[in-house]
């Protein structure tokens, strides 16, 4: 079987459904070791996430 960029995206748990035609034919050209870094990267950033997405930043502003 070749290798599905997009399956294994879906797989690490990207939201591939949302993604444009063109954004899912640029994301169906990575090769696997590209697509390896997106999903490591993605569960360094979730380890972390409770930290990042629980802060509430409000922006004022004047003139």
């Amino acid at each position: 079987m070749a290798f599905d960029p997009i399956r294994k995206l879906a797989e690490a748990g990207n939201a591939v459904d949302m993604l444009t035609e063109e954004q899912k034919a640029a994301f169906s050209k990575l090769t696997e070791h590209e697509v390896e870094v997106l999903t490591s990267v993605q569960a360094k950033l979730a380890v972390v996430s409770a930290e990042v997405e629980g802060q509430d930043i409000n922006l004022v502003r004047i003139g």
